[in-house]
């Protein structure tokens, strides 16, 4: 049931990181879009200040008797160009903006108005017209065009920061969401292998259990250094549980399970092969170390009897050297040393020594 909990809260979890990914990417297109619509907008602003400035010398020229056709032409193709920004001459574009627009066009009507203040001045002098007053407001209309594309600019400025400061939210979201994954993978990861732990460990003795000596018999590779398979079998057990009971045999179980244990090296493998059959495989050994590994577990044996006088372990053994043999893999030990044990083991039966 918890993994099964486990499972859905990373499928949801996945599911959640996937949409804010998407999410990220949304906003990271969309900041690039209002970049380069910033970076037009500025050129708008630039653009309309030159008209605005362009305009008043143009007046100047004109009263001063200096008139530019090329600088009217130069206005009238930026008027153009901020209005339409189809195929403009300056490359500017039309910003998206009612109230931009709108003042635009007042100024572009009001220009139209201009010029043909500019043609009455060519023809009479401007003492004679209007020409600076009506220049001082198109400054005045020209000076709210620039500021409607200003703000314009300001409102993309503020958009780009929100859309950064919401990138930020999603990224740390992101990261949240990676971290908690980590941590159930790290979870589920320890969980399996207490789980696997589990699934190879004798209850009763703590050592590792049958399948997993089976699993270390499956490798089929030959053995290309010194290794010693033994292999153990209790002596009486079948006597112990019909006559003492069966938890005083396995009492005897575990506390040969113990003394086993610590007489091998904490390197070596020990494990309960089955009922009262045990296995031992000592790495990089020779034949007097194992000797005296037997020695140690029968003098623990004979303090551990001593003291306890309910009931005696014994046992018979058998033990194979990957060195007697040409070739040999772990089965092959396996195999020589459980048949050692079982000669051991009627030998003692029939009071004979092995």
């Amino acid at each position: 049931m918890e993994i099964k909990k486990r499972d859905k809260v990373r499928k949801i979890s996945t599911v959640i990181e996937t949409i804010l990914i998407t999410i990220l990417v949304v906003f990271v297109v969309a900041m690039m879009i209002m970049i380069n619509n910033l970076q037009g907008t500025a050129r708008v602003v630039n653009y309309a200040g030159l008209v605005r400035g362009a305009t008043q010398r143009a007046v100047k020229l004109e009263i001063t008797k200096n008139p530019s056709d090329e600088l009217i032409k130069y206005l009238d193709d930026i008027l153009q160009d901020l209005k339409y920004d189809e195929d403009g001459k300056y490359n500017l574009v039309s910003l998206n903006d009612v109230d931009y627009q709108k003042k635009l066009d007042i100024q572009i009507e009001f220009w139209g108005h201009l010029k043909q203040e500019i043609e009455k001045v060519r023809e009479n002098g401007y003492e004679a017209t209007d020409i600076v007053q009506l220049s001082e407001q198109y400054f005045a209309l020209a000076d709210q065009t620039v500021s409607a594309a200003e703000n314009y600019s300001e409102k993309i400025a503020q958009r780009i920061s929100l859309f950064e400061i919401l990138s930020v939210i999603v990224m740390v979201l992101i990261f949240i969401c990676i971290i908690n994954q980590t941590v159930q993978s790290i979870m589920i990861a320890r969980k399996n292998k207490v789980l696997e732990k589990k699934a190879y460990l004798d209850v009763h003795t703590g050592l590792p259990n049958k399948s997993k000596c089976e699993e270390l018999m499956h490798n089929s590779e030959f053995i290309n250094s010194s290794v010693a398979c033994i292999m153990f079998d209790l002596n009486n057990l079948k006597l112990a549980n019909d006559t003492l009971g069966h938890s005083v045999g396995d009492q005897m179980i575990s506390n040969f399970a113990r003394l086993l244990r610590n007489a091998v090296p904490t390197k070596d493998f020990v494990g309960r092969y089955g009922g009262d059959e045990f296995i031992a495989i000592i790495y990089d050994t020779s034949k007097e170390n194992v000797e005296q590994i037997i020695q140690n577990l029968n003098n623990q044996i004979d303090e551990f009897n001593e003291l306890c006088s309910a009931y005696r372990i014994s046992y018979a053994y058998g033990c194979a050297f990957s060195m007697d043999y040409k070739e040999c893999t772990l089965r092959i030990l396996f195999d020589s040393a459980d048949k050692y044990m079982y000669d051991n083991k009627q030998a003692k039966k029939a009071g004979r020594k092995a």
